[in-house]
């Protein structure tokens, strides 16, 4: 594998990212433009979310051709000149391969749906009639995972999207196509490669009702994922390339396989982002449970350390709301809670993920009407939320804080008219504290998040006690304080972060002993010689000991 332990990987959705023709849609041309910013950074890979040709119903992770850019975002030669401009920056391209499913447009999907009988297996397709579905599973985007076609009189699985449909790993052809797409963007010059929900990919045998959810426990980490990952990374030659997978619902123990078999670098998983779920449903809000935010990085960076297993860490990605607005405070203490997340994550054991805007403290959209949403899970949980009795503006409070949107909203350059991304109309608009909130002015004061980041990526390179070391937990009792001891060798470094808006003040810490690395705060401060966390203060430093 790869030496990632000591990158960092900036994701940028396309889309939102820097529209170069005006036409209100980021592009590859943009993203060139803006090669520059990215290196100053100081970030080792770009992690692009889906350029390839798509009707655009999942904003392109609904593929119709693995292997052409859709018009919208550019041409083959954009792709070219960004991967050999991004070279020459010291910065490596990471593209997003979405393989459990394709577009229904795509040309496979299409030929199923003509009767050819080799691509009708290379989808999940049951014959049945056309009020019975062949199982009771749900949408992961709501409703029935299955769809019928009436002139096959059979039914297809999507666990997204009805555009959606699931391929069919168990057949021999279809992952011999994939591991084709690979070899093609490998062949390009393409240094890593994100999977989403690869967790996903391997079906069950037999296809039976779910009695007690959803359907997701007969069909994640799958009888064969581990076994067909292994398989698309050996026969592609991706082994010594960075890798990612996104993990849905999954568990611990198998993503100890899959970073420790050599199946993938790292792993994407989730449970630390539905703290703030109730009864586990996304669309039901509570606040966050940061008891169980510490405990599940607890068991996860314990865990995959004991057996030498390697975390994504991240709290913000497209399918996510701002992380600033879901576990700080986006009012008040909107600087230091945002330094405080970032800091938390960065030094933990594993390698970090910024998504864009994320280094300039970027905020939920704050949207007011249902008209300025675009996105089809939300618009989909609007409806079904109104069906089911909840009030209009209950049913936006939800889709406020929870929203895929949230993370989609154009990336904030400057205070200009649409935030600097475009000159024309954009496909969304952005908060409207993007004037305060943009690159041009966090270049400008010295006291920046975005400053802030650069410091915690240099941090990185310049310590192999926070790429190398291991991790140990302190202060488990302490529901709002998430601390702990990166060490290694005879060198330790003591974070402490305080995930409240009230102080903390830390009885087995005295500050005579506390050497500053890196903080949110100018000063250290304390209460009778102990150490005191103001609001949201994150704090890196030496210390003879902690008690």
């Amino acid at each position: 594998m790869a030496n990632f332990k000591d990158k960092v990987i900036y994701q940028i959705y396309v889309k939102s990212f820097s529209d170069s023709n005006g036409d209100g849609l980021g592009d590859l041309r943009g993203i060139i433009g803006k090669l520059d910013y990215l290196q100053s950074l100081g970030v080792d890979y770009l992690w692009l979310t889906p350029f390839f040709r798509s009707p655009m119903n999942d904003n392109g992770y609904d593929v119709a051709d693995y292997l052409a850019v859709d018009p919208v975002f550019g041409s083959m030669g954009d792709v070219e000149t960004l991967i050999a401009e991004a070279g020459r920056r010291g910065l490596a391209l990471m593209f997003d391969m979405v393989f459990n499913h394709t577009s229904t447009g795509h040309e496979w999907f299409q030929k199923a749906l003509a009767g050819d009988p080799n691509y009708l297996d290379y989808y999940i397709f049951r014959d049945g009639a056309p009020d019975v579905p062949p199982t009771n599973w749900q949408s992961k985007f709501g409703g029935s995972a299955w769809e019928y076609v009436p002139h096959l009189k059979k039914w297809y699985l999507h666990l997204f999207d009805k555009t959606q449909a699931d391929l069919n790993w168990d057949n021999p052809a279809v992952r011999e196509a994939l591991k084709n797409v690979i070899r093609f963007w490998k062949a390009k010059g393409v240094q890593g490669f994100r999977f989403d929900v690869a967790n996903l990919i391997s079906k069950p045998a037999l296809f039976e009702d779910d009695d007690t959810g959803d359907g997701r426990r007969f069909y994640t980490d799958g009888p064969h994922v581990h076994e067909y990952l292994k398989e698309l990374v050996v026969d592609t030659g991706i082994g010594d390339m960075v890798t990612v997978g996104e993990m849905s619902s999954t568990s611990l123990d198998n993503c100890i396989r899959y970073t420790t078999e050599k199946e993938l670098s790292m792993v994407f998983s989730f449970h630390h982002l539905k703290v703030d779920y109730k009864n586990g449903d996304k669309w039901e809000l509570q606040p966050v449970d940061f008891g169980a935010f510490k405990r599940l990085f607890h068991d996860w960076q314990l865990g995959m350390q004991q057996a030498g297993g390697w975390n994504a860490l991240f709290l913000c990605n497209h399918d996510q709301p701002r992380a600033v607005s879901r576990f700080g405070d986006d009012k008040r203490y909107w600087k230091q809670s945002a330094k405080m997340l970032a800091a938390c994550t960065h030094l933990m054991r594993g390698t970090p993920y910024i998504f864009q805007g994320e280094e300039l403290g970027v905020t939920n959209a704050g949207y007011t009407d249902i008209s300025q949403y675009r996105d089809v899970e939300s618009q989909n949980y609007y409806r079904i939320m109104l069906e089911n009795g909840k009030p209009k503006e209950e049913a936006l409070e939800t889709l406020r804080q929870r929203s895929r949107d949230n993370g989609r909203t154009p990336m904030q350059w400057d205070g200009s008219p649409n935030a600097g991304f475009t000159d024309g109309t954009p496909w969304i608009q952005p908060p409207e504290n993007y004037r305060a909130i943009n690159v041009a002015a966090a270049l400008q004061d010295p006291d920046s998040i975005l400053h802030f980041y650069k410091s915690l990526i240099r941090l990185r390179k310049e310590n192999p006690l926070i790429s190398d070391g291991k991790i140990e937990f302190l202060y488990p009792d302490e529901t709002r304080l998430l601390a702990y001891r990166r060490f290694l060798g005879a060198e330790s470094l003591f974070v402490f972060n305080n995930l409240s808006g009230k102080e903390i003040c830390l009885d087995g810490v005295r500050t005579d002993s506390c050497e500053k690395v890196l903080g949110n705060y100018p000063e250290v401060s304390n209460r009778e010689g102990k150490l005191l966390l103001r609001p949201y203060e994150t704090l890196a430093c030496r210390l003879d000991a902690v008690r």
